[in-house]
């Protein structure tokens, strides 16, 4: 068994030390404590300065900024779509309010969202600024001199030569310089060390995102975009009245538009036959004559898909095309009153279109009095439907052209003062013509065809001119250069910052008791990998051939000059200093 002891109780004076001891060790507070100064306003200033230039913060604000552009991408945008935000608002009054409070129809000019935005961009700049001094003070400074015990680190090797220690710490920073190592000779060592690019691609990373950051926001602000629907032969200045619809950033005035205008001479779009792609485009492109300026020359280009037009800021895109049949229609006396192309908008991928043709002026029916008249049109470009009057398109191409049209007559509303749509068509005050029996007057035609309006109230013709239009998106977003930089070197920088190894070398060369040269090599990464072991294999293999090995004293001879090389390997127990 085993018996316990108990210590012998301690003395007066030993509880007094004891109790001054504890008193020093205990982490309670006490009245006799000093008191801490108050900070201040200035401390608070540099202790919040300090909080928003932490790396934790600046990943904070990055992952703040991506959840509130969520509600940006779900909830339909003021700057996007008035349309879609007014049927919202009309769908759901009571969130709209919600909504309007939190400035969630307008996310990307919100005030939280530009708070966001803004401590990001300084916490940024805030992170950036110090590390650059600090890698500019590496730079200008020398690597540091080599620990006395380089046996601790984790990769290390040693032998010993007949050179002089001066031969060897020569050949080492010729070495090592050959290496593009920044070497010097540090008292009895060689140090030296390599892999800057990994702090100046981190640096650079961060700096891309700044760029970036300046260059999407000064885009948003100043950014335009508009839409524009030309029939062939027709044109289009960049102006702001030209537009079929517009919109544009926050800071955007009509007086960044870049002046130029163009003409559209010919659309041409071919499709696939054959096989299973049947009716896939082959080829769209748009013939154009354009002049910069109000007094440019006139040039000619061609645009295609993803191929615009660049004229200074502005690029000109080919987004869609179409079909404009023309149609004339005349009054009960044989009169002219309308003949123009009509474009129609496409419903799907073979070009079966529908819109409307409005005759606003010049019609008078057989009584004598003034009257507007609209058609519904259907347009095929390749009719495949049945004679009952089924429009349907079996291909893109103009192989088989049909129109279908039904006619009204009254007031179209057009001079009401409220916007509508050329591709719709208000029926409230309009009146259907009718046939002899009755029914809506409607009927397909092929080119060339007239329809005949019921009791003499004129006609409409089919002309054998089907011309064809091309949807242009102009779109003018200043800092699109230097955000495609800015991704460019962030790539470049982060890439730099992954695969780039900092990692430093020592070569120590010192002559024994024995008047022999010992030479040891040891490598420290800033991160553990397995190429700085290799590395300093390589290094040390090389040193070994000017600097061969020598016997140890009771060893004989020394190795002959081709033995293998040394290898640097992790030293046991090594501890990374």
């Amino acid at each position: 068994m085993s018996k316990t002891t108990s210590d012998p109780a301690p003395t007066a004076a030993e509880d007094q030390e004891l109790g001054a001891a504890g008193s020093q060790l205990t982490t309670a507070p006490s009245d006799e404590a000093p008191q801490l100064p108050a900070l201040g306003a200035l401390g608070w200033v540099r202790w919040f300065w300090r909080q928003l230039t932490s790396m934790r913060v600046a990943l904070l604000l990055l992952l703040l900024l991506s959840l509130g552009a969520i509600p940006g991408s779900l909830i339909p945008q003021t700057g996007v779509d008035e349309t879609k935000v007014a049927d919202f608002r009309e769908a759901h009054p009571a969130l709209s309010d919600v909504y309007d409070k939190l400035g969630l129809f307008h996310v990307y000019s919100s005030v939280w969202f530009s708070a966001i935005y803004i401590l990001l961009f300084v916490s940024l700049i805030g992170c950036i600024v110090p590390r650059t001094w600090q890698f500019v003070g590496q730079l200008r400074g020398r690597p540091p001199g080599a620990p006395r015990r380089l046996n601790r680190l984790p990769a290390y090797t040693t032998w010993r030569t007949v050179a002089e220690p001066e031969q060897v710490r020569e050949a080492a920073l010729a070495l090592l310089k050959k290496r593009r190592f920044r070497a010097h000779l540090a008292g009895d060592a060689v140090a030296a060390e390599k892999g800057y690019l990994r702090e100046l691609g981190n640096l650079a990373f961060h700096i891309a995102l700044i760029v970036m950051l300046v260059a999407f926001a000064w885009g948003q602000l100043f950014k335009s975009e508009g839409n524009k629907l030309i029939v062939e032969g027709g044109g289009f200045s960049n102006t702001l009245t030209q537009y079929d619809d517009f919109k544009s950033g926050n800071l955007f005035a009509t007086e960044d538009l870049v002046p130029f205008s163009f003409h559209l001479k010919e659309f041409t779009g071919t499709y696939e036959r054959t096989g299973p792609n049947k009716g896939t485009p082959r080829l769209y492109q748009a013939d154009l004559t354009y002049t910069e300026g109000a007094y440019g020359t006139e040039k000619k280009t061609r645009i295609k898909v993803n191929e615009p037009l660049e004229i200074g800021d502005a690029k000109v895109y080919l987004v869609s095309h179409g079909y404009a049949p023309v149609v004339t229609v005349r009054d009960g006396k044989g009169e002219v009153v309308f003949r123009d192309a009509v474009p129609l908008l496409p419903l799907d991928a073979n070009v079966t279109s529908s819109g409307v043709v409005k005759v606003l002026d010049g019609y008078r029916n057989p009584g004598g009095e003034k009257e507007q008249l609209g058609f519904n049109a259907f347009f095929v470009p390749t009719f495949g439907g049945s004679a009952s009057g089924t429009m349907l398109s079996q291909f893109p191409a103009l192989d088989y052209p049909v129109l279908a049209l039904s006619a009204y007559h009254g007031d179209l509303g057009a001079d009401a003062g409220i916007p509508q749509s050329v591709y719709q068509m208000d029926k409230k005050n309009m009146k259907e013509f009718k046939d002899s029996k009755g029914e809506l007057f409607k009927k397909l035609l092929m080119p060339g065809e007239t329809m005949k309006l019921p009791n003499g109230a004129g006609s409409v013709t089919f002309e054998k001119d089907v011309k064809e239009w091309a949807g242009f998106q102009i779109v003018q977003e200043p800092g699109g250069g230097w955000a495609l930089a800015g991704a460019l070197v962030a790539i470049g920088g982060l890439a730099a910052s992954l695969f780039i190894q900092r990692r430093r070398v020592w070569v120590r060369a010192v002559r024994g008791a024995d008047g022999v040269t010992v030479v040891e090599m040891a490598g420290l990464g800033r991160s553990e990998s397995a190429k700085v072991p290799e590395e300093l294999g390589d290094l040390a293999g090389i040193l070994y051939e000017r600097a061969p090995g020598a016997p140890d004293p009771d060893d004989g001879p020394a190795p002959p000059s081709d033995s293998p090389d040394p290898h640097a390997v992790p030293a046991e127990g090594a501890e990374q200093q």
